[in-house]
Parts: C-alpha cells; structure tokens; sequence
C-alpha cells in the first residue's frame, strides 16, 4: 500500500528587490518551497520598471507579487519606504495579482555578507547582489507564510 501525501499547488510568486538604481527579481518555485534569482533590472524610471514587472508577472504567470518594505529600526517611515510604497501603488494598477510588501530590513546587508563569504570579487558582487537580496526576501516570506500556515492548523 502506497501512503498518499497531498501536495498543495501555490503558484509562483515573484519578489521584487526594489532599489534607486537596480531591482532584484526572484521568483518561487510553485509548491512555494523555494526561491530562485530571476534578473536584475536596471531601473530608469518607475513607469518602465512597472511594465517590465507586469510582463514579466504575466509571462510567469504568478499569483502574486512581494515587494520589500525597507523598514527603519527606529520604527519611523523613511525616504525608501514611502519610496516602496509608491511603487507598490504602481505596480498594484498594472497587474491584476496582489502585491503585498514584506518586511525586507535587513535582505540586501545579508547578501552582501553571504557574498563576501564566497569571497566574490566587488565587480561580481554588485551584479548578484539585488538578486540575493531579492531570493533572501522570497525565501523569508515564503517561509513566514508556511509558519503562519502552521500556526493555523
């Protein structure tokens, strides 16, 4: 006899690293288990950065899409996270899947140390941080979202 195990589909969700300069992609696989870099985009403005996302979104096919919220440790909102939000608002108007933000503090300084810990040289760390960065984000949501899962049981 064969014990049968059910398996829940998520989909694949999409975390976007937003940066002034470079955006960070990385998307789920879709049992939602693991996150993968996808691109760096290099931002010129947030109009075009939006329509890339969105097509980008579309052509995954992803349900849904995570955007880091850089919080500030002394609980006030910053320059950036007005910044994100705005974005966010954007992005939220051009695609038809939700888009939350996700608590991503500390995603980018990660990276930037699992990268000096491969001992990378500065030229290779800069073009793989954003999608570090974005995987770290992923990978934190997905699995906050399979905590709460299992809170809920």
């Amino acid at each position: 006899m064969h014990a049968c195990t059910e398996v829940s589909i998520v989909a694949r969700i999409l975390a976007v690293d937003y940066g002034e300069k470079r955006i960070g992609l990385a998307v789920s696989d879709e049992l939602g288990i693991t996150a993968s870099p996808l691109m760096t985009l290099v931002r010129r403005s947030d109009d075009e950065t939006v329509r890339q996302i969105a097509q980008l979104a579309s052509k995954l096919r992803v349900t849904q899409i995570v955007i880091g919220l850089p919080r500030r440790t002394d609980a006030q909102e910053g320059e950036m996270e007005r910044k994100v939000k705005a974005f966010a608002e954007k992005l939220r108007q051009a695609v038809s899947v939700p888009v939350v933000l996700f608590d991503e503090r500390f995603t980018t300084r990660i990276a930037e140390q699992v990268l000096l810990e491969a001992d990378l040289s500065r030229r290779k760390r800069k073009q793989v941080r954003d999608r570090l960065a974005a995987v770290i984000l992923l990978q934190s949501f997905l699995e906050a979202q399979r905590m709460s899962g299992w809170q809920n049981e």
